[in-house]
């Protein structure tokens, strides 16, 4: 396992995160403790959860490990939840307020067992709640002691770029990290979203690494996805974005890439994918959702998996996301840019 600090800020983590949003739901207690115990023992330190994850049941499930593990283990543990999303019926039970926050803040740590957390993150962004009023209650936390590190989730380049400039301009405690969708399908955020956190130090989380199972070689055009699956809440919501997804001809030509460089290599599609991401700008850690310890045990994998020696350049260029002329395609990026040399 490989190490990187987290963003601009001085703590070391892990190259792979352990991503708990399948535990309560399709990840039973038992299975859930079984993938905390593998994740460490294989160096794994950056474990990252959510209030939201099956209604908090997620971080009472991490709470019980930590707590009924010893201190060597909970210290390698660096731990990552995040606040926003809704937690009850009543109107302030959701948001970036800092009434919302403070108590969702409050509750995660009593859930979790701990007096801290290494990294909070915005779960969102709050159109209704003035940013300044969210990140003066992230600093007051961070004074507190209560949050080691402010993050972002889910934030776009605008908004990541606000979030900075004003914490800075306010002299609060400036985020981090930004957790994202980032994956050899999902590469859109490479426009605005990557050049952000690489201008501003902040660290990429990249969520949702394997593109819902289509990076591992789960779909293909001839077998479709049969009963619920996690492309969709039901089996008709799931063949919906089975058939969205796989008509797209770039599908299919990154899946062929991706398996002819997993049989280069020797290692599985889903190693290859995550050890393509691992060496995108500005990663800091790549966050693994497994629902089964097999699984995990797979895409741990990833962290000796070296695709130095293949063609990466045709990854690069079949999962290339597609930009009109402007702003983003090559007659855009050529505007932005100029020869030093002041020729035409």
């Amino acid at each position: 396992m490989d190490y990187r600090t987290l963003g601009r800020s001085g703590c070391s983590v892990s190259t792979l995160c352990l991503g708990t949003m399948t535990f309560g739901a399709e990840t039973d207690e038992a299975g859930a403790h079984e993938q905390l115990d593998v994740f460490v023992e294989a160096g794994g330190t950056l474990v990252d959860t959510a209030d939201v994850y099956s209604a908090g049941a997620a971080e009472e499930i991490v709470g019980r490990w930590l707590a009924s593990r010893p201190s060597d283990v909970r210290d390698r543990v660096v731990l990552a939840t995040k606040g926003r999303m809704p937690m009850g019926d009543e109107p302030n039970a959701v948001g970036n307020s800092r009434r919302h926050l403070r108590r969702a803040l409050d509750d995660s740590l009593r859930r979790l067992g701990v007096d801290h957390v290494d990294l909070y993150q915005l779960h969102a962004w709050d159109p209704h709640t003035p940013l300044e009023e969210t990140l003066r209650f992230l600093d007051d936390a961070v004074r507190a002691g209560k949050i080691g590190y402010p993050g972002l989730s889910n934030f776009t380049g605008w908004q990541v770029q606000k979030a900075v400039d004003l914490a800075e301009h306010e002299h609060l405690a400036v985020p981090v990290t930004v957790q994202t969708a980032y994956s050899l399908l999902v590469r859109g955020v490479e426009f605005e979203i990557v050049p952000a956190c690489l201008h501003n130090g902040l660290g990429l989380l990249a969520w949702g690494p394997l593109g819902g199972g289509w990076l591992s070689g789960k779909y293909t055009r001839d077998q479709r996805p049969t009963g619920a699956t996690r492309l969709g809440e039901d089996p008709g919501r799931g063949m919906e974005a089975y058939d969205r997804v796989g008509a797209r001809q770039r599908t299919w030509d990154v899946l062929e890439a991706v398996q002819d460089a997993a049989g280069a290599t020797g290692a599985t599609m889903a190693q290859v994918a995550l050890a393509w991401l691992l060496g995108r700008p500005g990663v800091s850690s790549v966050i693994l959702g497994a629902r089964t310890t097999e699984q995990l045990r797979d895409n741990l994998g990833a962290a000796d998996v070296s695709i130095d020696g293949i063609d990466t350049w045709r990854l690069d260029e079949v999962s290339g996301p597609a930009a009109a002329d402007y702003p983003y395609g090559d007659v855009g990026a050529e505007q932005r840019s100029r020869d030093l040399a002041g020729t035409r």
